[in-house]
């Protein structure tokens, strides 16, 4: 069950307890993920990058600031969550859900916000 304090992405996804969320503030878990990235992807990032304040935090500061939900709902359109366009839930948005349980939550959770 959702907590009132929990974070919730504009595209559903809870982001309370998200490492990445929390590795703003744990060196540990931001070292882990640095590590992860190098033995299991074979790619250098840098610690300071290992950092987000979820999709309503400072941008410069979001782990994934190209994300293609982020830059529809809040910057084209100017809405808080996908929940709000009048597209939803639009044909993209059900494709992405179809990529993991976690997203099709995430889709879940928007329809319910809708109604």
């Amino acid at each position: 069950m959702e907590e009132k304090n929990d974070i919730i992405g504009v595209c559903g996804i809870i982001c309370s307890g998200c490492d990445i969320l929390e590795a703003s503030t744990n060196p540990e878990k931001a070292q882990n993920i640095v590590d992860w990235f190098k033995k299991g992807r074979n790619t250098d990032v840098k610690l300071e990058d290992i950092c987000c304040q979820g999709c309503k935090g400072d941008r410069a500061k979001h782990w994934s600031v190209d994300c293609w939900i982020l830059q529809c709902c809040v910057d084209e359109k100017g809405l808080e969550s996908c929940s709000e366009c009048e597209e939803f839930p639009c044909k993209k948005l059900v494709e992405w859900a179809k990529g993991s349980e976690r997203y099709e939550e995430a889709l879940n959770r928007l329809k319910e916000m809708k109604n």
